[in-house]
């Protein structure tokens, strides 16, 4: 069953069409990825599904329902939470206080207290700081902090925009890590990431994007054995 439906979306920013009928989706419990060069839309598309970008034309449906043209206050509450490039945390606000910011929403607050318990323990190093400013903590750990923000939203689907950006080869690996036992646990993962080479080794379903547009679909093994996709991001 699709839990996400992206149906022929186009975006425009004034002038610049920055999405040309894109359509893909997304399976209850699967780990999908959208895989591209710099500047080939796939924030775009992220941000669209939030309810951040509007759209030009199209339909996103979400369980079977209209998702399209809701604030994104709305989008968040039907359980759809976006870790953003570059984490975007509170520098001032300890780990905690960072961590319980997620728990805004009415149906995720008489649970948050269990939640972040589930946090620590997918994050010990988190708890061990949890008093901490998010500014003292390592790249790796405040992209743990972001990613430990999003699920006190309680998500049906998580989607992360570019997780491993800035991070030492160690860090990225234990990143991906996480997102590979976030969707083993049963979470429902939608990542944009430009490390191919890693992101082709955990997900079950690839889109390619080239120029606003998808232009290749298959999965992860299919994919790293093209070569197309061979020569262009992975370098042989």
């Amino acid at each position: 069953m699709n839990i996400l439906e992206i149906n022929s979306i186009s975006v425009k920013y004034g002038d610049f069409q920055a999405l040309w009928d894109i359509s893909f989706s997304v399976k209850a419990g699967q780990l999908v990825a959208l895989i591209g060069a710099n500047g080939a839309g796939k924030t775009t598309t992220l941000k669209t599904i939030c309810g951040l970008v509007p759209l030009a034309e199209g339909q996103i449906n979400y369980q079977g329902g209209q998702i399209s043209g809701q604030p994104v206050h709305q989008v968040v509450d039907q359980g759809i939470t976006l870790v953003p490039e570059g984490r975007q945390l509170f520098p001032k606000m300890t780990v905690e206080e960072n961590l319980l910011i997620g728990a805004y929403l009415k149906r995720t607050q008489h649970k948050k207290t269990e939640t972040l318990q589930r946090v620590y323990q997918l994050f010990p190093r988190l708890e061990e700081r949890r008093t901490q400013t998010a500014e003292t903590l390592s790249g790796g750990e405040q992209q743990m902090v972001a990613i430990g923000r999003a699920l006190m939203q309680d998500p049906k689907v998580i989607m992360f925009d570019e997780p491993s950006l800035g991070l030492a080869p160690i860090l990225v690996q234990e990143v991906f890590d996480v997102i590979q036992q976030l969707h083993q646990q049963g979470l429902t993962v939608f990542i944009v990431e430009q490390n191919v080479h890693q992101t082709l080794k955990i997900a079950d379903y690839c889109y390619v994007m080239e120029n606003g547009r998808i232009v290749q679909e298959g999965t992860g093994k299919d994919l790293e054995s093209d070569p197309k996709i061979r020569e262009a991001y992975l370098g042989f």
